[in-house]
Parts: C-alpha cells; sequence; structure tokens
C-alpha cells in the first residue's frame, strides 16, 4: 500500500481506516511503519473510533505507548466506548488504566454505551479499576449511559461488593436514570437479594416508579425471581393490578 503510495488513511471498512485495523490486530511494528508513513494517529471512525480506544480496549500496551509518543489525543471523545479510560475499564486492563492516567486522562469524560469510566467498570465487576477511579475523584453520581449511573450497572450485573464500596463512597441509592431508572429496579430485574436488601438499608425507595418496568416488584414479577419479590412485599411493596 505504502509502496503504491495508497492513502493510508482512507476511510472505508469495519476498522474505519488501516492504523485502527493493524491496532485492533496488535502489531505494532505495522503501526509505527504507518504512522512514519503519514497516518494520522487521531483519525474517527470505525467500530473502536480510534486507533488510541482500539489499543486500550484490545490491552495492547506497547502500541499505547507509541501513539502517545506520536500525539494521540488522550481524552478524544466517541464511539462505543465514548473515551480511552472507558475502554480500558470496561476489560479491566489495570496496568494500562494506570498508563493513560499518568498520561493525563480525564476519569470523568462522559459519553459511549456506558456513559463513564466508573459505570463501565462497575457493570464489568472490574473492583481494582472501581477503586481507582475513585482514588482519582471519580464522580461517583454521574447520571448517564444505559444503565444510569456505577451504581444502577452494579446492582443489576450483581457485584455486590462493588455495590458496598460505591455507596460507602457516598454513591446516591434514588438516583434515576437508564433502563431500569431505580437501582432496586436494577437489583430485582438481576434477581439479586442481597443487594436488593443492602439497597433498602441505605435508603432506597421501595416504590420507586419508572423505568422498562415500572417498578421494583414489576421486574421482579416479570422474570420470575420469587425470593426477590418476597423481600419486597416484606418492605411493602405492593404487586399493580
Amino acid at each position: 500500500m505504502i509502496e503504491k503510495q495508497e492513502d493510508v488513511n482512507a476511510q472505508r471498512g469495519r476498522y474505519g481506516n488501516a492504523l485502527q485495523a493493524a491496532v485492533s490486530g496488535g502489531h505494532e511494528s505495522i503501526v509505527e511503519l504507518l504512522l512514519q508513513n503519514g497516518a494520522d494517529v487521531n483519525a474517527q471512525g470505525g467500530e473502536e473510533e480510534n486507533a488510541l480506544q482500539a489499543a486500550a480496549h484490545k490491552g495492547h500496551e506497547g502500541i499505547i505507548k507509541l501513539l502517545l509518543r506520536h500525539g494521540a489525543e488522550i481524552n478524544s471523545q466517541g464511539g462505543f466506548y465514548g473515551s480511552v479510560l472507558q475502554a480500558a475499564s470496561s476489560e479491566g486492563h489495570e496496568g494500562i488504566f494506570k498508563l493513560l492516567l499518568n498520561h493525563g486522562a480525564d476519569v470523568n469524560t462522559e459519553g459511549g454505551y456506558y456513559g463513564t469510566a466508573l459505570e463501565a467498570a462497575a457493570y464489568k465487576g472490574q473492583d481494582g479499576i472501581v477503586k481507582l477511579l475513585l482514588q482519582h475523584k471519580a464522580n461517583i453520581n454521574t447520571l448517564g449511559g444505559f444503565y444510569g449511573s456505577a451504581l444502577h450497572a452494579a446492582s443489576y450485573k450483581g457485584h455486590q461488593d462493588i455495590v458496598k464500596v460505591l455507596l460507602q463512597h457516598g454513591a446516591n441509592p434514588n438516583a434515576h436514570g437508564g433502563y431500569h431508572d431505580s437501582t432496586v429496579q436494577a437489583a430485582s430485574s438481576g434477581g439479586h437479594k442481597d443487594i436488593v436488601k443492602l439497597l433498602l438499608n441505605h435508603g432506597a425507595d421501595i416504590h420507586a416508579q419508572g423505568g422498562y418496568y415500572g417498578s421494583a416488584h414489576q421486574a421482579a414479577s416479570a422474570k420470575g425471581h420469587k425470593h426477590v419479590i418476597e423481600l419486597l412485599e416484606q418492605h411493602g411493596a405492593k404487586a399493580h393490578k
């Protein structure tokens, strides 16, 4: 391609451009060759949005360092993951996460499917990264993304230890947002009785209305989680007729 003087920045296909394709495949020598021959390190497009997000998602630390040396914008936004930290957080690449932080990545960048890096880490059960984000002042109550917040995401997926950490750091159990709208509905939909109990003990509103199922009781009923229904009814929740 280079010998024929083709455009190394041509946009096409699943990966958007040649650089992002090479990054996704982990081909560091090809990445370097493309960069030396005019590839735009910050070109947008493709399923990963840009080369740096692709490298962070795939866990290619050496390529990340190479891209940063060639001027990759660490806080660029867009794509499924919204930011490079969200891409790294979702896959639990703790070493890469620390590297990105050391290069100035913003822990509170918003956008993408999960809304924030904290929500991504909470959904995927990445305990270590959740704690790192909180240590670096990630906003625990940012609302956004498909699940609404980090607490919603962890509650739905049943990551009890993360739910505890988030609550200890001031996460709002009555925040509204996302697919389930309330944290209790998220936990009830997932069938996580112990998390429902934990949320209620922290003042979550059992009667909150909204979200896909309308209420926590309806979510548990729709999914057939009898043990959760019993707990909710013990705390005063009633079935809607």
